[in-house]
């Protein structure tokens, strides 16, 4: 097997992951797929269970019969998931299970519970509050009622020595996409941000045994990059799901180069390693990777007082080199527009070109946003010694 057709099976179940789960089920008679919620679910229990942990992605399907079960003023991936529980397009889950992370998931997974009678679906409520004394206590709760939801689920025990293996198998993983992201951001490898989206959404999908498989064929024989005289951009937002593509294929069509970010699908979710020591207890260690990963990358849907965003924006955006910030903020999603003010605030006192640009499920006016991008290009272009 090539490396090219090892990208092509990671692209594949990154734009087609229903495909996926059947053929995986082909693979594994018998075993359970389960659809999870992205950024706080803790994977490695539902896979310790036997089971394959999906996390449930923005399918970027229209919205249709969704629309009757949320408001408008929902943000695009909640109203997309309400529209794949509409539309049974959420059979291929044996059961869902999902741990908060704003309101408007909330309603969501209400729709899905009312409309998926066949399908089993569990809402953990986990702390947002990290700074609190009695925080770690309700976390360590919480992640044991998801190992019991997961047992009842696959009527199989959720053993020590099957997490620690789970756990094992999704840090590998993680630890070699993070590789990649550190290579860009030093200048020592060029992707395409559409390519990364696709590593890192496959992951998200996928057995992460068999991801990092593949991932490692693909990362095989790819040489240094070549010196690349773009603009250097750091993309921020899209915290729970991916922008789409079209969107991404543009940015580095009008001059730009992205060398960071902290999209759910890029960096910010694989910043951060259960962190389990040789004979630890692995749901201790589950419980400390919620507890401790907003301080890897914070995210304004928890709470800590030590870990700003802003802060770590101005820094990431320093350590790569970056000479602007893109803004990719979905309409209506309320933490990162409760904390833009800030971003903007902190970006604009160290000097950092920006743009923001509000994202639509049904997808934006791409000549306008390369317009806009064209002029930020510009601007980053004039701040360089060559243009004084």
């Amino acid at each position: 097997m090539t490396s090219t057709t090892a990208m092509d099976r990671l692209r594949a179940a990154a734009r087609d992951h229903r495909a996926y789960v059947e053929q995986w089920r082909v693979r594994h008679p018998g075993r359970p797929v389960v659809g999870v919620t992205p950024m706080n679910f803790p994977r490695e229990i539902v896979l310790a269970a036997g089971a394959l942990p999906v996390v449930i992605p923005d399918d970027q399907r229209p919205v249709g019969e969704g629309r009757a079960y949320l408001p408008e003023f929902y943000c695009g991936f909640t109203r997309n998931l309400a529209d794949q529980a509409a539309t049974g397009r959420l059979g291929h889950y044996d059961a869902i299970l999902l741990a908060d992370h704003c309101i408007q998931l909330l309603g969501a997974s209400d729709v899905a519970r009312a409309l998926g009678a066949r399908t089993p679906v569990f809402f953990g409520m986990l702390i947002s509050s990290l700074s609190d004394s009695w925080a770690p206590a309700r976390i360590t709760e919480m992640m044991g009622q998801f190992r019991a939801e997961a047992e009842r689920l696959t009527s199989a025990p959720v053993t020590d020595g099957a997490l620690r293996a789970a756990i094992a198998a999704y840090n590998a993983d993680r630890a070699l996409l993070r590789q990649v992201f550190d290579a860009r951001a030093a200048g020592d490898a060029t992707w395409s941000p559409a390519d990364l989206q696709d590593l890192v959404a496959s992951a998200l999908i996928m057995d992460p045994v068999e991801h990092h498989a593949l991932l490692a064929e693909a990362l095989a024989g790819i040489g240094p990059a070549a010196r690349d005289d773009r603009v250097r951009v750091h993309l921020s937002g899209h915290l729970c799901h991916a922008p789409r593509r079209e969107l991404l294929e543009v940015i580095e069509d009008c001059g730009a180069v992205v060398v960071d970010d902290d999209l759910w699908t890029g960096r910010r979710y694989v910043q951060s390693n259960v962190p389990l020591e040789e004979g630890g207890d692995p749901m201790e260690a589950i419980a400390r990777w919620y507890a401790e990963r907003n301080t890897r990358l914070p995210c304004p849907t928890r709470v800590q007082h030590d870990a700003d965003w802003d802060s770590w924006l101005v820094d990431a955006v320093r350590r790569s080199g970056a000479e602007a910030v893109v803004h990719l903020m979905p309409k209506f999603c309320e933490p990162h527009m409760f904390l833009y003010p800030e971003l903007r605030k902190a970006l604009d006192a160290a000097g950092i070109p920006q743009l923001l640009v509000e994202t639509e499920h049904e997808g934006i006016p791409l000549e306008s946003f390369r317009t806009r991008l064209e002029a930020l290009v510009e601007r980053a272009l004039r701040r360089r010694p060559a243009y004084a």
